[in-house]
C-alpha cells in the first residue's frame, strides 16, 4: 500500500490524533494486549519522561513492524560536506562580516541527504547545544532511502523547488516561501515535486522549536498556532531492499533493511513533524516612530538554559507596511550578543539593496558591527516618510548566541563576496557642528 496524498491537521503542540485504517487508534489506553491489525505499539520520545506536562512531548505510533527492525548492522557511511559542531577548521579566513552570493545547484546526481552543504556550526552536538546552517541540493529523489537525525531536529526553507517529505506521520509537501520542521528521530524520505531543489536548513541540536512568548503583544500576531500544520496518517506497506542512514553524534551509519520504514498506520500525541507558510505570519511594527528590534518578527524560539536567550531564533522578514514618522526606517546599524546567519527566499532586503539577491547568504558573527549599506542608509535618510508597502519580499535569519564558524566549504566557496565590506565604504563623516 503506498502512502495517501498530503492531508494537514492544524495547530502547534497540539495532542492529535489520526489513522490511515478506521479503527487502528485503541481507544481508552495507548498499549493494548493486541492492537487492531495485528499492529505495533510504540512510544516515540521527544523529551525526559519526567518532564513538567507542558514540555512533555511524546507520540504513540501503531506500525506493522517495531523500529528495532528498521535498523540492523550499521556500517560507518561518509557524507563530507555534512559537519556537525564543534568543526573547528584552520582556514585563512579571519573575522568579519561575510556574504555569499546565491550557490548554483550542481550537475551531480544529489538526493536531500547527499546534497547538504554545511556553511556554520555552533556549540557542541555531543552536549544538545548550539546549531548549524546548511544549505542544500537535491537533484534526486530518494528512492528506498530513507534517514532520520539523532542529533536534532531540522528546519527546512526552500528557496527554489518544491518538495515532499514523506515521513512516519504523514506526507508534508513544501515551496518557497514555506518551512517544515522534522522533530529529532522521526523517519522519512525526500522526493522532488518538479524540477531540481535548492534551499537552506537549520540543524538545532538544542531545545526544540517552539512559539515565542508574546509578552505585552498579548494573544494575537506573529504567528499563531493554528497556521501550523501537521501531517494525517499514513502509511508504506513496501517489501524491497532499502536504505536506512542515521546520524548520531556527528557521524553517518547506514545499514539494509527489507521494507519501507514508513509504516505508521495511526498515531497520536504532540510530537510530530509540521510545516507553515511564512505568508500567515502577522508582523507587527512601530506606528508611530523608531525601529522595534528584530525579535518581533521570530516565528519560532528553540530556547536555552538562560531565559529570554535562544539556543536558535527563527526570523523572518516578510511583506509589511513602514509607516514610523521622523525615524531611520530600515534597521539600524547594530552589534549584538546574537550570531545572524541571513538567507533571502525571494524579492529584495531593504537594507542591502545590491548584492543580496535571492539564494544568497551573510553571516554577521557576534560582536561584530553591521547595518544597512551606504546606498540604503543614503535612500533612507532622505526619503519621504509616506506610508510604504515592502512588498514581495522574503528574508530570513537563524541566529543564536553561540559564534558561528565557517566550515571549509563555506570558506572556500567561490561565490563568496571578498568585497562585500566595501558595501559600508561610503559612509563617511556626515558631522558638520551643527544641531
Amino acid at each position: 500500500m503506498a502512502a495517501t496524498p498530503e492531508g494537514y491537521m492544524s495547530g502547534f503542540g497540539n495532542d492529535f490524533e489520526t489513522e490511515a485504517l478506521p479503527g487502528a487508534l485503541p481507544v481508552g489506553q495507548n498499549s493494548p494486549q493486541r492492537c487492531a491489525y495485528g499492529l505495533y505499539a510504540e512510544q516515540l520520545s521527544g523529551s525526559p519522561f519526567t518532564a513538567p506536562r507542558g514540555l512533555n512531548e511524546r507520540s504513540w505510533l501503531y506500525r506493522l513492524r517495531p523500529s528495532v527492525r528498521h535498523t540492523g548492522r550499521f556500517d560507518k557511511v561518509d557524507l563530507p560536506h555534512w559537519k556537525s559542531a564543534p568543526c573547528i577548521v584552520e582556514h585563512d579566513r579571519p573575522i568579519g562580516q561575510y556574504r555569499w552570493s546565491p550557490v548554483p545547484i550542481p550537475d551531480a546526481s544529489l538526493t536531500f541527504v547527499a546534497g547538504v552543504r554545511t556553511m556554520t556550526t555552533a556549540g557542541d552536538v555531543n552536549t544538545q547545544t548550539g546549531m548549524s546552517t546548511h544549505l542544500y541540493f537535491v537533484t534526486a529523489s530518494m528512492f528506498d532511502d530513507y534517514f532520520y537525525n539523532a542529533d536534532g531536529e531540522l528546519l527546512i526553507a526552500p528557496q527554489q523547488g518544491a518538495l515532499a517529505f514523506v515521513t512516519e506521520f504523514g506526507r508534508i509537501g513544501i515551496a518557497p516561501g514555506e518551512i517544515c520542521v522534522i522533530p529529532r528521530g522521526v523517519k522519512f524520505r525526500v522526493e522532488l515535486v518538479a524540477g531540481a531543489a535548492r534551499g537552506y536548513m537549520c540543524e538545532n541540536y538544542g531545545a526544540k522549536f517552539t512559539l515565542p512568548n508574546r509578552g505585552p503583544i498579548g494573544a494575537n500576531c506573529l504567528a499563531n498556532a493554528r497556521d501550523f500544520k501537521t501531517p494525517v496518517a499514513a502509511f508504506e506497506d513496501r517489501e524491497a531492499t532499502s536504505r536506512m542512514t542515521v546520524k548520531w553524534c556527528g557521524k553517518f551509519y547506514a545499514c539494509e533493511i527489507g521494507h519501507s520504514p514508513l509504516d505508521v498506520v495511526a498515531w497520536h500525541g504532540n510530537y510530530a513533524p509540521y510545516k507553515y507558510d511564512l505568508r500567515a505570519f502577522s508582523p507587527i511594527g512601530a506606528i508611530l516612530f523608531d525601529h522595534p528590534d528584530p525579535s518581533i518578527f521570530s516565528v519560532l524560539t528553540a530556547p536555552s538554559g538562560e531565559e529570554g536567550t535562544a539556543n536558535v531564533d527563527f526570523v523572518i522578514f516578510p511583506e509589511r507596511w513602514q509607516v514610523a514618522e521622523h525615524s531611520f526606517r530600515p534597521p539600524w546599524y547594530h552589534m549584538n550578543i546574537m550570531s545572524e546567519f541571513m538567507g533571502l527566499i525571494y524579492g529584495q532586503y531593504d537594507a542591502k539593496p545590491q548584492g543580496f539577491t535571492p539564494g544568497a547568504m551573510s553571516l554577521h558573527n557576534c560582536m561584530l558591527p553591521h547595518g544597512p549599506d551606504a546606498q540604503a542608509f543614503a535612500r533612507a535618510s532622505q526619503a519621504r516618510l509616506e506610508p510604504e508597502k515592502l512588498t514581495k519580499t522574503l528574508a530570513f535569519m537563524f541566529e543564536t548566541r553561540f559564534p558561528q564558524r565557517l566550515t571549509d566549504y563555506a570558506a572556500t566557496l567561490e561565490t563568496l563576496q571578498e568585497d562585500y565590506a566595501d558595501c559600508w565604504a561610503g559612509l563617511e563623516k556626515r558631522f558638520n557642528g551643527k544641531p
